[in-house]
């Protein structure tokens, strides 16, 4: 047999570097072709969106308000997709971790039985939530402040029990509430210019505020006006509906009540804390509350209570109770507040004034009474569902310079950042993070251009990071709740309120402390993968559904393969949706699918063909 010839070996030796070099380029390619995100189900959004992709315009979706018109329909055939069903027309109003029958099981002591006690996995409805028949749309704030739909929260009872007392009126086919309480009977304006006497009110230093047992949250309404946020609480019926009422009204609330677990909220967060004739005891249970009320006070923060027991010697006949019960309450509350280390600013008629010292330590170490127990928690922002004890929060030293008054404190740099207290976020990261939420907000606006209408009122942001999506959507038309996972990587809800924000923590494999359909329009970014594998998907979509508004909106952005599968679930519910681009184009592997639910009721008046 002939040898190769040298020109032959020449040859095959060229054909070999050449089909090397072809290989290595082609890896390459394919490598950055998938360091680009391109790959992960892509090429089923860009499906989706190729009609799409520049995100603004969305043909399928209506963000009209409700005028016995008919929603658009998008197809979303899928012979295996799960249908939800209505639940019955008996819980409109369901709350599901403060439902009646479960919490009339638990003791009485400490208002146990009106925490959250939330039903088992057995227990939970995988059903959607109705509206009651002739739900409308609320007003627009500032109207709806003073009014709310009849329709809307069909509850008459507190306009008999409250009647001399001016906090609702039913007139028609809306009540209307006049902005007096059981302590402002001139209004609640007139009772905040009576505060704002003593403690700053109007010049930005007060932001955050706690109002306790707040009622229909009047004194949280008339505070909106001066660039105050307050956060209200009050527990399930103990009068009907009276959270309800507060959201109606386009007020921050939750249901919730000072018993025998602390407050979902960090320490340090509140600028003032209020209670007006709230029926709360705080000198029993050794100060335990007050304490409670002293870890989300900020330091130099204002602490105001009136009504019982103040100026108890002009009105212990008018409250009908002994005057040395109502003595021996007083002085309860005194002795506690000297133990915290707060000084009585002012005591006028029924109103009473304290202010929590900035300097705790060179006030303990001046008091003659020793006897004051510290908790032992080293972490203050731990309390999802912890105890209540009869023991002192220690106010850290935090250095990064004081809060600025709002509006600067928003985009300042927060104390708990320029300190380096939350690992993996400094002054940098958390710069990066506004433009990076000022650009997706922007691109929000793109696709709903009713976001800076005034339609949505009340907001929430399901996982919310370092808040820079409420403060990227600010507005004096709307407010956020922005919620801090308990399950998040990094807990910066203290964060969010020295950016003078509010919020709340919460597990999203439970119900929110709301009432239904108290929600405009609902933000969630990154919560599905957050919650993979924790929870079930299906009850967090279900949650949502029911804590939304007939017609509000909803924004989901995550990755993906993610959205894919809850795109699917969705298929089965009542809302109209779109998968979307990120804003920097269809290889980026975060989609965002945007959805608005349909207008249905409990009589079967509805915009749905399921």
């Amino acid at each position: 047999m002939a040898k190769p010839s040298a020109a032959d070996n020449r040859t095959r030796s060229s054909v070999q570097i050449f089909i090397v070099v072809g290989l290595c380029c082609f890896f390459y390619i394919l490598g950055a072709w998938q360091r680009s995100g391109f790959g992960k189900g892509d090429s089923i959004a860009l499906e989706i969106t190729k009609n799409n992709a520049e995100c603004d315009v969305v043909p399928n979706l209506s963000f009209d308000s409700h005028h016995a018109g008919e929603v658009s329909q998008i197809d979303e055939s899928n012979s295996n997709t799960k249908v939800f069903k209505p639940c019955e027309a008996r819980y409109t109003d369901y709350t599901p971790c403060q439902d009646q029958r479960r919490a009339m099981t638990f003791p009485r002591e400490n208002m146990n039985y009106r925490e959250r006690h939330c039903p088992p996995e057995e227990e939970k409805l995988h059903c959607m939530i109705p509206a009651p028949k002739g739900y409308v749309t609320p007003f627009p704030w500032p109207k709806s402040r003073d009014y709310v739909p009849y329709a809307n929260a069909p509850y008459k009872s507190l306009t008999v029990e409250k009647a001399i007392q001016n906090w609702i009126q039913y007139e028609g086919n809306v009540f209307r509430f006049p902005g007096g309480g059981t302590q402002f009977p001139q209004g609640a304006d007139k009772y905040i210019d009576q505060l704002a006497s003593v403690i700053p009110i109007n010049d930005g230093t007060v932001r955050t505020a706690l109002d306790t047992g707040c009622g229909v949250a009047s004194w949280g309404a008339y505070l909106w006006s001066r660039n105050v946020v307050a956060m209200s609480f009050a527990p399930r019926d103990s009068h009907e509906a009276q959270v309800q009422f507060a959201l109606e009204r386009g007020v921050p609330a939750v249901i919730g009540v000072f018993g025998t677990i602390k407050l979902p909220n960090p320490s340090r967060a509140f600028d003032m804390a209020h209670c007006s004739r709230c029926l709360i005891p705080w000198g029993a249970n050794d100060g335990m509350y007050m304490m409670e009320v002293d870890r989300v006070l900020r330091p130099g923060g204002y602490w105001v209570l009136s009504g019982p027991p103040i100026n108890w010697k002009v009105n212990y006949k008018p409250w009908q109770r002994p005057k040395e019960e109502l003595e021996e309450e007083q002085r309860k509350i005194e002795e506690v507040a000297k133990k915290l280390c707060w000084e009585k600013k002012s005591e006028k008629a029924e109103i009473a004034i304290w202010q929590k010292m900035t300097d705790t330590e060179s006030c303990r170490s001046r008091q003659d009474d020793s006897s004051v127990e510290f908790c032992e928690s080293s972490d203050p922002d731990d309390v999802w569902y912890k105890k209540l004890k009869a023991c002192v929060t220690p106010t850290p030293k935090v250095s990064g310079g004081d809060l600025k008054p709002f509006p600067d404190r928003l985009y300042a740099i927060p104390p708990r950042v320029s300190s380096g207290s939350i690992p993996g976020v400094s002054s940098e990261t958390y710069q990066n993070d506004n433009k990076m939420w000022k650009k997706h907000v922007n691109a929000y606006k793109k696709i709903n251009s009713l976001l800076d209408s005034g339609r949505y009122r009340n907001i929430m942001d399901m996982n919310a990071g370092l808040g820079s999506f409420a403060a990227a959507i600010h507005s004096s038309k709307s407010w956020v709740m922005n919620v801090v996972p308990t399950i998040a990587e990094k807990s910066t809800l203290g964060v969010i309120y020295e950016r003078g924000l509010i919020g709340i923590y919460h597990d999203w494999c439970e119900g929110f402390s709301t009432y239904p359909r108290t929600y405009d329009l609902i933000h969630a970014n990154g919560l599905f993968s957050l919650y993979q594998d924790k929870c079930n998907t299906e009850d967090i979509l279900l949650e949502m559904d029911r804590i939304l508004r007939p017609e509000g909106a909803v924004i989901i952005r995550d990755e993906v393969d993610v959205l894919i599968k809850v795109k699917k679930l969705i298929g089965g519910m009542r809302w109209n949706m779109k998968l979307v681009d990120h804003e920097d184009g269809p290889l980026v592997p975060e989609k965002v699918l945007i959805a608005v639910k349909q207008y249905w009721v409990t009589d079967g008046n509805s915009t749905s063909t399921q």
